[in-house]
């Protein structure tokens, strides 16, 4: 046709043209429009064109062990229609009666498909039925059949099974497509229209746990079961679905001598029955599993294992209480030619904290042995399961008991694991649980927690009462020993006020105060049991000396409490120390001078034949300190008061030294050497050495500076030589006596 435009000729397809106008108004749903381009004589109803059309679609959304969800939704795109696929898109019946009358095809096929699967895709059963009645093809019913089966339109099925023209294997695949997606009402259609549910068909399965995509021959029934419907499994089992079909869909193996598990990924294990496949594809309910296990023992061994052992290879909890709950056995063994283990021995090697629980909780054996001896608690130590430790630890199981190779759950948590196995006992015990142990020789609690050092730990044992405090290993070591060689100076303080014993000795001869000595924080436990003696008053325990601990700290207020309980001061230590000794080795003068008060004795010799003086002197190389001056003060006072043999000089040393007896009247302070008045002096001053009138009178004699001469000046200014035995060292003491006398005499 030519249309002529001024001077213009332009060619037009007009029919092309007025086939489009009809297709816009078909999508817009205008009825008189769409009848004028349909009386055009030019228009063709079967034109093919292009417009943007919204369409309802479905997607299958899959959840973990719970049925795969189908949602629905629209998309909008550009896509070839026809005239009538539109009025069939739109629900217009009357433009599609109109469309068919003027020869419009009904089973043309677009990219979305025939115009019966437009109708099923928007839910038209009246429309349907017009097509139908139209002539729809074979191929037109059965891919409007998939259609209704993938959206779940039940009727719509019905409808087209009605028609006579869907070949067998179409129906069956419809079938498997709406157990994958759950619609039961068209699950139940398909049985009662004839379609046999226990025959296969090819389709992709699809699972998120475990993950599966996979194209597979399978009946209907291993389809709902992958895809976990429960209501279509019981509408297949109840239609006389066959149950004794082999699967294979497992993504687990294993080696029948070895025992050893592989895992192969999903369809590539060996086939297995429908209950093993209901177990690794497990719905959160437990109903299929129920269902297919009231047809079939949960003891059925295949390959050595039962659908418990599966379940657990699985780290399905939910399975394995639906099993347990229906008679499984949980003592079920998995015998090899090597190897030979239980259910919780498997759950504890592989790590499974949750299912081990289920496995106690039904009361399975918690320390029966492998083919090694091993329990599941040496298990889970040997492969660093933490989690699984913790859950058979508070269960009840024994860590006291030795496999065949003479190992323990402790000697197995190697050094690399073996703080996080602390930590996990370590926590058991501070839930309120104590560790059970069927030979403390193995394992003690108490000790293992003195050794950690864990002060809350400790206190929970303590409390519950149940623990001897004083259990000793097979080396003689009790807890509050291990504390005071590890360092741990609050877990050995909340044993000893707990009532440890620390007067305990090992098999070596060591109490845990001598042991205590070997650790560098020994200070600290001295302390401790110094805190202790003052207020329980424990004297001497295991070899600690309170008021020696006290003295060499300088804790005066510990000596004066210590001592006015009666602690002997002048008691040696075991390394033949006394107090003082101790308080002027460590130069502390004030706690000296406290401890003399208290009757301490400056004179007593330790074994090396150190006394509290040198042992002052020797703490400063020779310098003087606080310490030697309390001493020399005490030994110089007790000297003079004591009074001692002299030569004494007269006339300034001009006549002949006779012997004579002097001592100092210390109420009084006076010099005495006789029973004269005369010879009872007061000092005014006292000399270590001679005076030189002394020295002059003397020089001629060879004895003017003879050692241990002294002199004193009375308040009469009378000069007075003497020489006493023990030299110059001793003329200072006598010296230091006289002042030290004279000048207490004086303030008093």
């Amino acid at each position: 046709m030519t249309v002529f435009y001024g001077k213009q000729v332009v060619p037009v397809d007009y029919e092309a043209e007025v086939s489009q106008r009809l297709l816009e108004a078909s999508l817009a749903g205008d009825l008189r429009s769409a009848l004028e381009c349909i009386a055009d004589e030019f228009v063709d109803v079967n034109f093919v064109g292009a417009v943007w059309l919204k369409c309802r679609k479905s997607e299958v959304v899959l959840r973990d062990e719970s049925p795969s969800e189908v949602v629905f939704d629209y998309e909008e795109f550009k896509t070839d229609v026809t005239a009538l696929f539109l009025a069939v898109h739109s629900g217009n019946v009357a433009l599609i009666k109109k469309l068919l009358s003027v020869g419009a095809d009904v089973n043309q096929k677009l990219f979305r498909g025939f115009a019966t699967t437009a109708a099923v895709r928007e839910g038209r059963l009246e429309i349907l039925e017009i097509l139908l009645k139209a002539g729809a093809s074979q191929p037109a019913c059965e891919e409007a059949l998939l259609e209704a089966s993938c959206h779940g339109q039940a009727r719509l099925v019905e409808l087209l099974m009605s028609s006579d023209l869907i070949r067998p294997h179409v129906a069956v695949h419809a079938l498997v497509t709406a157990c994958c997606r759950g619609f039961v009402d068209v699950v139940d259609t398909l049985a009662k229209c004839g379609v046999d549910v226990n025959t296969t068909d090819r389709l992709l399965l699809l699972s998120s746990k475990p993950s599966l995509h996979t194209n597979v021959d399978c009946p209907a029934l291993v389809a709902a079961v992958v895809s976990r419907q429960v209501a279509v499994v019981h509408t297949l089992l109840k239609v006389g679905a066959r149950m004794n079909v082999k699967v294979r869909l497992g993504a687990w193996s294993w080696d029948t001598n070895t025992g050893e598990e592989f895992r192969v990924g999903a369809g590539l294990a060996e086939p297995y029955a429908i209950t093993w496949l209901a177990v690794e594809y497990f719905e959160i309910t437990g109903a299929i599993l129920c269902m297919l296990l009231q047809h079939f023992s949960p003891n059925t061994a295949h390959h050595g294992r039962t659908l418990l052992h599966h379940a657990i290879l699985c780290g399905n909890a939910g399975a394995i209480k639906v099993l347990l709950s229906c008679g499984a056995n949980v003592e079920s063994p998995v015998k090899t030619q090597k190897t030979e283990f239980r259910p919780i021995h498997m759950a504890a090697r592989l790590g499974l904290a949750t299912v081990l629980q289920c496995l106690t909780d039904s009361g399975c054996d918690l320390n029966s042995r492998t083919d090694t001896g091993d329990t599941a608690l040496m298990i889970s130590a040997k492969y660093r399961q933490e989690e699984c430790l913790q859950v058979l630890a508070m269960a009840g199981a024994d860590f006291g008991l030795v496999n065949v190779a003479g190992q323990t759950v402790h000697s197995l948590a190697t050094n690399m694991w073996s703080h996080s196995f602390q930590q996990a006992v370590l926590d058991v015990i501070n839930s309120g649980k104590v560790p059970k142990s069927s030979n403390f020789a193995v394992f003690c609690p108490l000790i293992f927690v003195a050794q950690t050092g864990d002060t809350e730990a400790l206190k929970v044992l303590i409390d519950l009462g149940e623990i001897n405090l004083d259990y000793q290993d097979d080396n003689g070591f009790s807890a509050v020993m291990f504390a005071a060689i590890k360092g741990h100076v609050e877990a050995f303080r909340l044993l000893v006020y707990a009532g440890a014993d620390v007067k305990l000795f090992n098999k070596a001869g060591e109490t845990a105060i001598t042991l205590s000595k070997l650790n560098q924080h020994h200070d600290l436990f001295e302390k401790v049991m110094l805190e202790f003696a003052i207020q329980k008053g424990n004297r001497n325990a295991g070899g600690f000396y309170a008021l020696h601990c006290a003295a060499r700290h300088g804790d005066m207020d510990a000596v004066k409490l210590l001592s006015s309980r009666g602690y002997d001061v002048n008691l040696p230590d075991a390394d033949g120390y006394t107090p003082l000794m101790l308080a002027a080795k460590e130069g502390r003068g004030s706690t000296c001078k406290l401890l003399i008060s208290c009757g301490a004795n400056c004179e007593f010799k330790n074994p090396s034949g150190e006394t509290a003086l040198s042992l002052a002197r020797k703490k400063y190389g020779g310098r003087k300190n606080d310490a030697e001056h309390v001493i020399l003060d005490e030994l110089a006072r007790k000297l003079v008061l004591g009074g001692s043999y002299v030569q004494k000089h007269t006339k300034r040393g001009k006549g002949a030294p006779h012997r004579k007896e002097i001592v100092m009247v210390g109420d009084r302070g006076v010099l005495r050497w006789g029973k004269s008045r005369r010879r009872n002096v007061i000092c005014r001053e006292a000399e270590v050495g001679a005076s030189p009138s002394f020295e002059r009178n003397r020089r001629n004699r060879g004895d003017a500076d003879i050692p241990g001469i002294f002199r004193v000046l009375t308040t009469k200014n009378k000069e007075l030589h003497f020489v006493c035995n023990g030299g110059s060292e001793m003329a200072e003491l006598w010296v230091r006596g006289i002042k030290l006398v004279t000048r207490e005499a004086i303030c008093v």
